[in-house]
Order: structure tokens, then C-alpha cells, then sequence
């Protein structure tokens, strides 16, 4: 399945602890090893702030769990989409179903 995750920074008292939560996102994302389980199709980030956005696909969404509680010092919304092509078709679907109900 994929999900669109968003994620902004978690605001922070100051200008220091801000600088600091900044240097130890990015100390621990050089170390950080991406479960095999997740494919990332877009990874991309807000210019001008710390946050963004990516479309990630997998069928273990614990390990989304994992990515999220890594990445504290960040507030995330991760909500699962459907590509165009099968949401069309699944719609199609219902539609049909709910027009037969109408010529019985």
C-alpha cells in the first residue's frame, strides 16, 4: 500500500534548542539505515523550512511505525492513497453496483 507522509518540525523554546534538534536530525539520518520494506517514490522537502513530504509504499506499515518514532523530533500525518488508476476502477465499481440496485 502507499502512504503520503507529512512531516513539519516540532516547534522548540528557542533558537538554540531549535539548532540543536536540528544538528541531531540530521546527526541521526546520516547513520540511519531505511527498511528494506519501505520503497520511497518521492522524498522531497518544504524549501525555506524542516519538513516535507514523501510517497512511500510498503506492506509493513509497523516499519512506518519505526520510521516515525526515529524521527521524534518531528510531527508526522502518514495517510494511505490509492494511484488514480485503481481508485477509478474501484469507484467504477461502486457506482455500477449502487446503479443496479435502481433497475431491481
Amino acid at each position: 500500500m502507499k502512504f503520503v507522509v507529512t512531516w513539519r518540525e516540532r516547534p522548540t523554546g528557542s533558537v538554540a534548542e531549535y539548532e540543536a534538534a536540528q544538528k541531531r536530525v540530521l546527526e541521526i539520518f546520516s547513520g540511519w539505515e531505511m527498511p528494506e520494506s519501505l520503497t520511497f517514490h518521492q522524498f522531497v522537502v518544504r524549501l525555506g523550512e524542516f519538513g516535507g513530504y514523501a510517497v512511500v509504499e510498503t506492506d509493513a506499515p509497523a516499519d512506518l511505525e519505526y520510521l516515525t518514532t526515529v524521527y521524534a523530533g518531528f510531527s508526522f500525518t502518514v495517510e494511505p492513497v490509492l494511484d488514480v488508476i485503481d481508485a477509478v476502477a474501484a469507484e467504477t465499481r461502486g457506482i455500477e453496483y449502487r446503479e443496479s440496485l435502481r433497475e431491481g
